[in-house]
């Protein structure tokens, strides 16, 4: 597991989309990422937009507020997601020759 501080703590740090920089409010410098690190930040990103949608999806049907097509689109999305998470996966974990 990471430190307080590391990488993970994605809230403290700002990613940009153009040059994989972030920068660290405590320090306003801003520091090259590699790319696992990237990855590892788009994961956690994508991890928690799709709890937020599993989540969203569960109160609508408990409401019964609902329409089937927003369902249909929003349980798509997360499809979308999940797939996304599971490609980013793959590429950090490391390939095993048995």
């Amino acid at each position: 597991m990471h430190e307080p501080g590391t990488w993970p703590d994605a809230r403290k740090r700002l990613l940009s989309r153009t040059d994989n920089s972030w920068i660290d409010p405590a320090m306003n410098a801003p520091k090259e990422l590699n790319h696992e690190e990237v990855l590892r930040v788009k994961l956690e990103v994508l991890r928690r937009e799709h709890r937020d949608l599993d989540e969203a999806i569960a109160a609508m049907q408990e409401r019964g507020t609902s329409d089937a097509l927003t369902m249909k689109r929003l349980k798509k999305r997360k499809l979308m997601l999940k797939d996304q998470i599971a490609r980013i996966e793959d590429e950090l974990t490391p390939d095993i020759i048995a």
